[in-house]
This record gives structure tokens, sequence and C-alpha cells, in this order.
């Protein structure tokens, strides 16, 4: 064999065997080290997560609370006003509290009890604690409304 054809012969092997080393390598698994390393950084990454989710999840819950007590309000209202057409005077204050309204959802209601123009004021809240009484850091939402004498009884 003449030296040329030698010296490619010993530079195509030498390649040849670079090359399934670097594939050796390029396939080799993760070490110890580097799998600690990528939990810690993992673990130090999901506490924060975790904290915004549970944030989340209480205000989620917060929000649910004052759209169903505002739904209850209105709806509350609404039953004030139709009795009031024919009941304005006959029935008295429309006054109440702790008024269950399904669930834990509670109201009180007031009434000034004026002649010619009742204001009438509801709260509903979650009643949290469950004692059935719905005190003032469990309120919601409160809406008010005027009602007027239709006519003379």
């Amino acid at each position: 064999m003449p030296k040329n054809q030698i010296k490619i012969a010993a530079y195509t092997e030498r390649n040849r065997r670079n090359r399934k080393s670097q594939n050796a390598k390029r396939f080799a698994g993760l070490s110890i080290v580097e799998v600690v390393i990528a939990s810690a950084l993992l673990a130090i990454a999901i506490v924060p997560m975790l904290q915004c989710l549970t944030v989340a999840h209480a205000n989620n819950i917060n929000i649910e609370h004052k759209s169903v007590s505002l739904v209850l309000a209105q709806a509350k209202l609404d039953e004030i006003k139709a009795r009031s057409v024919y009941n304005y005077t006959n029935g008295g204050s429309f006054a109440g509290n702790n008024i269950s309204l399904g669930g834990s959802y509670r109201c009180n209601v007031t009434d000034d009890s004026d002649d010619q123009l009742k204001t009438i004021t509801v709260s509903v809240g979650f009643d949290s604690n469950g004692d059935a009484t719905l005190t003032g850091d469990e309120i919601d939402i409160t809406l008010a409304t005027l009602i007027a004498r239709r006519w003379n009884d």
C-alpha cells in the first residue's frame, strides 16, 4: 500500500472512532449531580406557583359568593316590590333579619316604615361561620330602593 493510502486509511479510521465517541457522549444519561440540581430548581420554582394557585382559588370563591349574593339581593328586592303593590300598609314592615335564601346565604332587610315612601335596604351575604346569623363582616352586597305608595288602601 502506498504511503498516501495508509495516511488516508488511518485518518478515516480516526474520524470513525471520534464520531462513535461523540455519539456515545451525546446519548449518555444524566449524571446524579445534574439530576439533583434540576430537582432543586424545580422545587424552588413550584413553591411560588402553588402559593399563587392557592390565592387565585380563594379569590375565585370570594367572587362567586359576591356574584350569588348580588343575584339573591336583586331577587329579594323584586319580591318586596311585588308584595308592596297590594300590601304596602296591610303587611306592615318588610323588615327581617337572618332570612335564609338557600344554602348558607342569608339576608337582612330594613324598612324605614314611612307612610308614603319607604326606603328598603337588602343586605345579603354568605354565612361563613355557620351560626345562622349574618354579621357585618359576612355581608357581601347591600342594595337599596325606594317604594312609593300606589294608592290609598
